[in-house]
């Protein structure tokens, strides 16, 4: 049996104010951006710092939406879902955005290599890098520039952690945690 109280204390102690598992839909985006805004305004958050939360936050939640590979939710059947998890806690005066969905294990590399790349960079080298690309002009398969974690970098002023595990010979489990410090 599930035991429901294991979450709950998980999620207590990393101070979790927020957590969805499921179907990404435009309309849960919008909801979640409400609540968020909600919540920061009853916490007295320093309006720039929900500026900053909010708009790495955004970035998250559009890459989830935007960009996941849909995956069969069972070999059998031939739907697709589009299914994610997704937290945001607030500990220390920072905050962490946690985002996982899968991806064809096809694309893990090319990924992998984008986020290296954004990593390995300072500040202003992402700036340039984002004006580069914003002027280049190149799509991806998705439709996006591939602009979204060089702006989540630029706006956290953080590294981006990610992982990949395998989850069977066609898919891995992507997982993005982006912390944004006060």
């Amino acid at each position: 049996m599930l035991d429901i109280y294991d979450f709950y204390d998980k999620m207590e102690r990393n101070n979790i104010m927020l957590s969805f598992k499921g179907n990404i839909t435009s309309d849960l985006l919008t909801s979640i951006l409400q609540i968020m805004e909600s919540k920061m305004d009853n916490m007295q958050e320093e309006p720039k710092v929900k500026k900053k939360v909010y708009n790495v936050l955004v970035e998250c939640l559009q890459n989830l939406y935007h960009h996941m590979d849909e995956i069969p939710a069972d070999p059998e059947i031939s739907e697709q879902e589009r299914s994610a998890i997704f937290m945001i806690g607030k500990q220390n005066n920072e905050y962490t955005i946690y985002t996982g969905n899968y991806i064809l294990s096809q694309n893990v590399e090319k990924l992998k290599g984008r986020l290296d790349i954004v990593n390995s960079m300072s500040k202003e080298e992402l700036k340039e890098y984002y004006k580069t690309i914003l002027n280049n002009g190149e799509m991806s398969e998705k439709g996006g520039g591939g602009l979204g974690m060089i702006d989540i970098a630029r706006k956290s002023g953080q590294k981006l952690n990610y992982n990949f595990v395998p989850v069977d010979d066609k898919n891995h489990f992507f997982s993005l945690n982006v912390k944004i410090s006060q």
